[in-house]
């Protein structure tokens, strides 16, 4: 299927769409329809233009070789989900080791962990603390952010709470380049390292069509989450448990 092949049916099914809209009997449904139109054509430019800048844009901050990794202040592992029996999820496991992977190769001093504690029921963030500290991760060397119910609050707040200089993001490639993309036009000096060891659903790929629409829409907004609080320096000590 040729390229001029394409264009010309497009240009003939676009074609039907107009005539169809001025052979309508009423005003009101020809402007309500061509209204529609557009509307729809305005949205999936921004959803395309938004996932062509973000991922052009963080293309060469993505790493995929513990070796070749710059040396960072911190990793962040982003959140997701638990297993009913209290274990982390595949896609959060392949996080965390990628994070242990750095901190034994010396490329990060401190790990901070961000996700969801939204209620006494679910955490995120704990489980990955005792994963942490079975692989020999000192505890004084990890960080743990509650509040990051999305990503731009974890990019957020990793800013504002933990004071963090540079920053090494570990997730999935399908992940990878929004995280990036906050975090850069947060002011964060951030780079990402590929956590893929196997194949994920293909609803995390479908998700980021719409979380990059979304992104974009936070940092235009400039959102401020809403649980910010007391800053603890990822310099300092990590708090006690």
């Amino acid at each position: 299927m040729t390229y001029r092949f394409i264009m010309e049916r497009f240009r003939r099914e676009w074609g039907r769409v107009r005539e169809f809209i001025y052979c309508s009997k009423t005003l009101p449904f020809r402007i309500i329809l061509k209204c529609g139109i557009w509307f729809l054509w305005i949205t999936l430019s921004f959803i395309i233009v938004s996932y062509l800048i973000i991922n052009i844009e963080t293309r060469a901050y993505i790493y995929r070789d513990v070796d070749a990794v710059p040396v960072a202040q911190s990793a962040v592992i982003l959140g997701a989900g638990i297993l009913r029996s209290g274990n982390l999820s595949p896609v959060l496991t392949d996080r965390t080791n990628g994070a242990i992977a750095l901190y034994r190769a010396g490329k990060v001093r401190k790990i901070l962990v961000t996700g969801d504690n939204g209620s006494v029921a679910y955490n995120e963030v704990n489980p990955v603390r005792r994963y942490l500290l079975v692989q020999g991760v000192a505890s004084e060397d990890i960080f743990l952010d509650h509040a990051g119910f999305d990503t731009y609050s974890s990019m957020y707040r990793a800013r504002d709470i933990f004071l963090t200089d540079s920053i090494v993001i570990v997730t999935q490639s399908f992940h990878l380049p929004r995280a990036i993309y906050i975090a850069r036009h947060l002011g964060l000096n951030a780079i990402g390292f590929n956590a893929d060891k196997g194949w994920y659903r293909l609803r995390n790929y479908n998700r980021e069509i719409l979380a990059d629409v979304k992104a974009v829409a936070d940092l235009i907004s400039r959102r401020v989450p809403k649980f910010l609080g007391e800053q603890i320096p990822i310099t300092g000590e990590a708090q006690k448990l």
